[in-house]
């Protein structure tokens, strides 16, 4: 996962995790002249240029007048990556401000993005409900149209992690174990024999959120629900902002 070496965390604790317990608007979500809409975005060849309205649903960072959004409309997820963003205009990106961006479209190790892109603010309010995805788990091709939604993962259970001395784990700081609190939490859990990474991303949700303190709680066999945005590395890694026991 590509990190920024330094980082001032502007009131990301405002707005870590904030689609969580989020419940989605009303209403057409009309595009303004010259905007795509989410198909047409989605059709867009990588290194165009593009314009989208789109909705912060979450904030991960800002540091040197760039800032790294998790943003939705009702049709599709946008992960906009290092935009350019005052320190002022970042405090005003609350969870649901609508924003238009013109960027460009690119992909890194299978994550879709946004870079090198402005935006302003305009008026309107949408915050998406998560959608459950965990049917989809099995079938990537089609998990991969719901990319940077908001989405949840029910019924999932708890698998053993490596750690850096090779002893088994319920989560683990960094991918490979061999971080401490504060950084990335990495995790594995199993629906219908197949395995897979989950995250929590420290820079959006850190080590005082309730969402890291629960995946430093889980122990191997739990069967836990989930919420988060579907980010992609090298294939499904969620990142993750609420996790709580099955129902």
């Amino acid at each position: 996962m590509k990190k920024i070496t330094s980082l001032l965390l502007a009131g990301v604790l405002v707005a870590a995790c904030a689609g969580c317990g989020s419940k989605g608007g009303d209403g057409a979500d009309v595009k303004s002249e010259g905007v795509m809409t989410y198909a047409e975005y989605d059709a867009a060849a990588l290194e165009s240029e593009v314009v989208i309205e789109t909705y912060v649903q979450a904030k991960q960072s800002w540091w040197e007048d760039k800032a790294t959004l998790y943003t939705q409309d009702k049709d599709g997820g946008y992960f906009v990556y290092n935009v350019a963003c005052s320190e002022e205009d970042y405090a005003k990106l609350n969870p649901g401000t609508k924003i238009k961006v013109t960027g460009y479209k690119t992909a890194w190790s299978g994550e879709v993005e946004i870079i090198e892109g402005a935006f302003e603010i305009m008026e309107g309010n949408y915050i998406a409900s998560a959608e459950d995805v965990t049917s989809l788990l099995a079938n990537e091709s089609e998990l991969i149209k719901h990319q940077n939604k908001f989405v949840a993962f029910k019924g999932m259970t708890v698998e053993a992690s490596k750690d850096a001395a090779g002893n088994e784990a319920a989560f683990l700081y960094n991918w490979d174990g061999s971080g401490q609190e504060g950084d990335d939490l990495y995790f594995n859990v199993s629906l219908d024999g197949q395995t897979y990474t989950f995250t929590v991303e420290s820079y959006l949700c850190d080590s005082s959120t309730e969402v890291y303190k629960a995946v430093q709680g889980l122990n191997v066999g739990d069967k836990i629900d989930m919420e988060g945005f579907l980010y992609w590395y090298e294939g499904v890694n969620p990142h993750i902002t609420s996790v709580k026991a099955a129902k």
